[in-house]
């Protein structure tokens, strides 16, 4: 038996939800006074959807400063600096993210550039010669940051922004607390507005990251309540958006796990999935949500030997099945790998494109991830070497 130790700061957030959700957008720009937003976007939104792009301009009015509709998945940094760029021009105070994770990170990251005035790389996480993994201090004020999405990522809650260069592949990872959103507006129109299987790999991120968050070391209730009830919505309503593209209420419903998803894995970390997804994701045919997923029953195993009590709780929700010769990895893997089968995800990384020739450029990219300071069990060259080869 232990006493729970923790520290957890609840930032502030405000959530708009329903079909008068962007009716409060206008009046929380104009609480804080905010008068110049840029709309930041994907190239899709506007050739596809113009008429649901055109109702959040028209929300903001006289507001709207500018559209960058230029995000490009993986926020690779010639895009962010482009958007830095037209932040400075328009004088903007504010930025609007309509879509899904790039498009919240692309907006993070380009309010970050904008304020710091430095290279990227000069911005991001690094190594030290002792082998630490250290964020740089930004102190500079950012702009304020709202969010219109159209996928339902975990980025929501998130202060972090990892963009790419495309020249190396290097995940550059950027931290600042000031970036933080403060307010959600989770529309049905909008919500539809993306394909159904970008909002399913969306939502097997969340998935993924609420099952390795309830397997953190970290003792937290107050995190585990969001992070199993986002597990139990997902659980639930993944299965009716493959049933019914159409209809927003299951994507609502999983942008609100995903929601509580990002709230509660701020508290307790990220994974060793996720880390792994963030080297593999950008060298597959598919989403990085996809990636984590398949090689979630592998880190699963990895981690059992000091996550198997709290692998108890996953297995119930999941509903795995039980029996007194059957362990809770067992029971928790199971239920994972069922629900995987039902949505057609993949089973390994050849199965998405994941060349055998890239894994050992996957292992350094990983190494350098910040997420592995987070994992509840270390891992080593060797173990993710062993475990992405397993995976393949």
């Amino acid at each position: 038996m232990s006493v729970p130790r923790f520290q957890h700061v609840t930032p502030a957030l405000r959530t708009f939800c329903g079909a008068e959700a962007l009716d409060a957008l206008p009046r929380q720009l104009d609480r804080l006074g905010l008068k110049r937003a840029v709309v930041f976007c994907g190239q899709s939104l506007p050739r596809l959807h113009t008429q649901a792009l055109a109702r959040v301009e028209s929300a903001l009015g006289d507001r709207l400063a500018a559209t960058f509709d230029l995000v490009e998945s993986h926020s690779p940094v010639p895009s962010v600096e482009a958007a830095a760029t037209l932040l400075r021009k328009t004088g903007a105070d504010a930025v609007v993210a309509v879509g899904g994770g790039s498009a919240i990170v692309t907006g993070r990251a380009a309010s970050i550039v904008l304020a710091e005035e430095q290279d990227v790389r000069e911005l991001a996480t690094r190594r030290e010669a002792d082998g630490r993994l250290v964020s740089p201090k930004l102190l500079k004020p950012k702009l304020a940051q709202w969010v219109v999405p159209t996928t339902p990522t975990t980025a929501y809650a998130k202060a972090g922004a990892a963009v790419r260069d495309p020249a190396t592949g290097d995940r550059l990872a950027l931290y600042d607390p000031k970036v933080r959103a403060q307010g959600i507006f989770i529309d049905p129109e909008l919500a539809l507005t993306a394909p159904a299987p970008l909002a399913q790999g969306a939502s097997l991120n969340a998935f993924s990251m609420a099952i390795e968050g309830l397997q953190s070391a970290v003792d937290d209730p107050l995190a585990d309540a969001p992070l199993a009830y986002a597990l139990d919505i997902l659980v639930g309503w993944l299965p009716c958006l493959a049933a019914s593209p159409e209809d927003p209420e299951p994507r609502v419903r999983l942008m609100l796990a995903a929601l509580l998803c990002g709230q509660g894995s701020d508290h307790v970390g990220g994974g060793l999935a996720q880390a792994l997804s963030h080297a593999a994701g950008p060298r597959s045919s598919t989403s990085n949500g996809v990636v984590e997923a398949l090689l979630l029953p592998h880190t699963m195993r990895f981690n059992a030997p000091v996550t198997e009590r709290r692998l108890n709780r996953v297995a119930a929700i999941l509903g795995g099945e039980r029996s007194s010769d059957t362990s809770p990895l067992e029971s928790a893997a199971a239920g994972v790998r069922s629900v995987l089968r039902m949505l057609g995800v993949p089973a390994r990384l050849r199965d998405v494109g994941v060349l055998e020739s890239s894994l050992p450029d996957i292992v350094e990219h990983a190494l350098n991830d910040w997420t592995l300071t987070q994992i509840p069990r270390t891992a080593n060259r060797g173990d993710i070497e062993e475990l992405l080869r397993a995976a393949w």
